[in-house]
């Protein structure tokens, strides 16, 4: 398929680049996570990568890319050993498929994206019967009815998306999610407020003024103030303890402690 001239403002674009990291990182470093999807995917696609790799190429940011998948990984997971017969919203899904990773067998999956990245997803990655796509923006609200259980509990996912929102918006979001499911878990990646400053610092050196990042979480506390039906939040550090992997560059490793000890880049867990 010939995505030769994809542009960087692309949603395409957006999608391949951290199933590119995926791809690379996974090679190296399997026993953290082997995307084969991202591998099959990449291999398929007719784009010259150099441009991508000249960024997300490099280990720290490949390897960024492979811990989040595999953190995510490990929250549904967790979830499903809970409640295997459960269901999880992807929240901007783009071109990830941690379905295939972490299917058991009986859960229902749903993968939520903008129409246009839908129909780019399902050129490579075809629905299943567990595992359906919503072609919808997650602040279009009837996308929960399509998500509806019967418990009305749910494991919502959202990996790099929630930054370029504001606060506004995502309590809202939330609002509407833990009004239509009485009981589920939403975790996020996020950042701090001073992490956020110093990424849009280095995004406006880029040129592209179109991608700041508005969302930050700081504290705990913060999200929990969100709704009094929240029973729990916690924020969990990104990298925890990959650090400690000498099989990655002594830089790559100082980054990461410092990532995880400043509290820049983080996962949120809430249970309502």
């Amino acid at each position: 398929m010939n995505d030769e001239n994809l542009q960087k403002d692309t949603v395409q674009y957006t999608a391949l680049i951290p199933l590119y990291g995926r791809m690379i990182a996974g090679k190296r470093f399997p026993d953290i996570l082997r995307d084969e999807t991202a591998e099959r995917v990449c291999g398929s696609v007719e784009y010259d990568f150099s441009g991508v790799a000249k960024t997300y190429g490099g280990e720290y940011a490949a390897v960024t890319c492979l811990i989040r998948a595999a953190r995510m990984d490990e929250c549904v997971r967790a979830y499903l050993a809970g409640h295997p017969d459960g269901t999880v919203v992807n929240l901007g899904a783009g071109l990830d498929d941690t379905f295939s990773r972490v299917d058991n067998g009986r859960v229902r999956w749903y993968n939520l994206d903008l129409p246009d990245t839908v129909a780019y997803r399902e050129r490579f990655i075809a629905p299943a019967e567990r595992c359906r796509n919503i072609a919808k923006s997650m602040f279009d609200y009837s996308w929960l009815d399509e998500a509806a259980t019967a418990d009305g509990s749910v494991l919502i996912l959202a990996a790099g998306l929630f930054f370029y929102f504001d606060h506004a918006q995502i309590k809202e979001l939330f609002s509407a999610i833990s009004g239509r499911f009485p009981h589920g878990e939403l975790f996020f990646e996020t950042c701090s407020k001073s992490g956020t400053k110093i990424a849009n610092k280095m995004v406006r050196k880029t040129g592209n003024a179109g991608a700041e990042m508005k969302f930050w979480v700081d504290d705990a506390d913060e999200v929990k103030a969100w709704s009094p039906a929240i029973k729990e939040a916690v924020c969990l550090p990104f990298f925890a303890g990959r650090a400690k992997d000498k099989r990655l560059s002594f830089m790559t490793r100082i980054i990461m402690r410092g990532a995880d000890a400043l509290k820049r880049t983080k996962f949120v867990r809430v249970i309502w």
